[in-house]
């Protein structure tokens, strides 16, 4: 499927910024079952500097340096991504155990290692009473892609998918407590469930884009930025994507912009302004898919 993605913010500040500097990571790459066709961003004000790399973790990184007196910033990001997955896999691989033991032994330092995504970070630090909750789903024995399968169902039986509980800062105990929460919450929940039996997981943004059956409701998170979450199920099964908030494997509805540890890593704006006052954000995501 080719789709076409539209990704717009646009910042309203209560007064002038003198200085704006951001990082955007508001544009796709090439990745397993995913092609990008063609890419572009369009920033208002014009940026005077604008410089482009790609992150340790494989993401596009553009930093953009606006010296112009603004009082709004709008940036246009649009893309054209080729989507062709496989289907989640027949075999369910390794058991859980085994899994984590080659993840600990493992040697590869490489961005898709899975010993870079074991431990805390930023936004999911240690949570015990996370990883109990995800341990009847772990049994002795049972494979690292069952369990995780059947966590990802759990997790949206249990939690309450509520745009008004959290925010951005919102601890991630404080969301687990509540049981609910947005996307980003949902998925930090089953990475800090994950590690904390020694499981290898990746937060995940994109985008998912579906079409209701007839009388039936769009999936949460239609056309809007998306998270989800990329488990390490052994070698030979590798990465294996999950979207607890729908409780679906990963497939063609399924765009990816960026991969990290958590939210922290792959930010779609981050930086600094120069201004007093507060600002307003808007954020409005497009997709079309292309006969």
């Amino acid at each position: 499927m080719i789709y076409d993605v539209r990704h717009l913010t646009t910042y309203t500040y209560a007064s002038a910024v003198t200085y704006s500097h951001c990082a955007l990571r508001l544009l796709p790459i090439d990745g397993p079952g995913q092609r990008l066709l063609e890419s572009g961003l369009a920033v208002d004000p014009a940026p005077g500097e604008v410089t482009e790399r790609t992150c340790f973790f494989g993401n596009r990184v553009t930093s953009i340096t606006v010296h112009a007196p603004h009082r709004k910033l709008r940036i246009d990001a649009r893309s054209r991504v080729d989507v062709d997955r496989q289907p989640p896999p027949a075999d369910d691989g390794a058991s859980w155990e085994e899994t984590r033991e080659a993840a600990y032994a493992s040697r590869d330092l490489s961005a898709a290692a899975p010993s870079h995504y074991l431990h805390p970070s930023r936004f999911v630090p240690r949570l015990p009473p996370a990883a109990d909750y995800a341990r009847s789903s772990f049994p002795p024995k049972r494979s690292a892609f069952g369990g995780a399968a059947e966590l990802m169902r759990r997790i949206r039986d249990d939690f309450r998918y509520d745009p008004k509980s959290t925010v951005v800062s919102t601890p991630l105990a404080e969301a687990f407590g509540k049981r609910r929460g947005v996307c980003q919450d949902f998925a930090h929940i089953m990475i800090a469930a994950l590690r904390g039996l020694g499981l290898p997981a990746a937060y995940v943004s994109g985008y998912l884009r579906t079409i209701p059956a007839p009388g039936k409701p769009r999936l949460v998170g239609a056309d809007a930025s998306h998270a989800w979450v990329s488990v390490w199920c052994g070698a030979k099964l590798g990465w294996v994507g999950f979207d607890p908030t729908n409780a679906m494997a990963i497939g063609n509805d399924h765009i990816v912009l960026a991969t990290g540890r958590d939210y922290s890593d792959i930010s779609p704006v981050s930086g600094i302004i120069l201004a007093s006052g507060e600002h307003t954000v808007d954020v409005e995501v497009d997709i079309t898919q292309r006969d």
